[in-house]
């Protein structure tokens, strides 16, 4: 299924585009949200999500839905013009923190939702940082997850797997990179993170195995 905006370039459009849209705006942060790391978050997303639609053009967007559970996949979501399907993670990074490994998605989740072809879960990274109570934002990235190198992602013990970008200090994106590469990819990372998985279990139940001990000879 070809994708008008990743089988092109446009989606390096709409990243300038998104980048031009949150500086031309001063009105959506104040002296209290500036203080908080996740208040600039939520307020960038809250106004991507009003906004999205129109940045991303007619020609490129129909069926656009910003209607999500906190704890969902997305935070938005549009259909392009050939049926292509895609869901939005937007993720925000504040360059003045030293560290910030944020969570992608379940391993298991991204599986299920890549067997349609049709699909594309795209990361929506702003890079900012405050000056006074504006957000000045140095860079957008808007790529499906396929196209973040492995090198700067890290699965999570959480669940199943949580992918996460291992630090936003340092990510790299590779555009254009195979799906099939990327999801064989995983699947190897996957095969050697459960067995490890499996040694830390085995380990921790030997662990309060002793403690069980411990307690049952102990007095009343």
């Amino acid at each position: 299924m070809f994708s008008v905006l990743f089988d092109t370039d446009r989606f390096k459009k709409v990243e300038l585009e998104i980048q031009s849209f949150l500086n031309s705006r001063d009105d959506f942060l104040s002296e209290n949200t500036v203080k908080s790391t996740r208040a600039v978050g939520d307020a960038i997303q809250d106004i991507l999500a009003e906004h999205c639609e129109n940045i991303l053009g007619k020609e490129v967007c129909c069926n656009y839905t910003a209607a999500f559970a906190r704890r969902a996949m997305a935070d938005l979501a549009f259909e392009d013009c050939n049926g292509c399907y895609y869901v939005i993670d937007v993720k925000t990074h504040r360059e003045s923190t030293k560290f910030n490994m944020p969570n992608l998605t379940s391993v298991e989740r991204l599986a299920r939702f890549y067997e349609d072809t049709k699909n594309y879960f795209v990361i929506l990274m702003v890079t900012y940082d405050v000056v006074g109570v504006r957000a000045e934002i140095s860079k957008v990235s808007f790529v499906p997850i396929e196209f973040l190198d492995w090198g700067c992602l890290t699965v999570g013990a959480l669940g199943w797997g949580q992918i996460q970008i291992a630090n936003s200090n340092n990510v790299t994106i590779n555009p254009g990179y195979s799906r099939k590469k990327w999801m064989l990819e995983l699947c190897d990372t996957l095969l050697e993170f459960y067995p490890r998985e499996i040694v830390k279990a085995h380990k921790r139940v030997e662990y309060f195995e002793e403690i069980r001990a411990h307690w049952q000879a102990m007095p009343d």
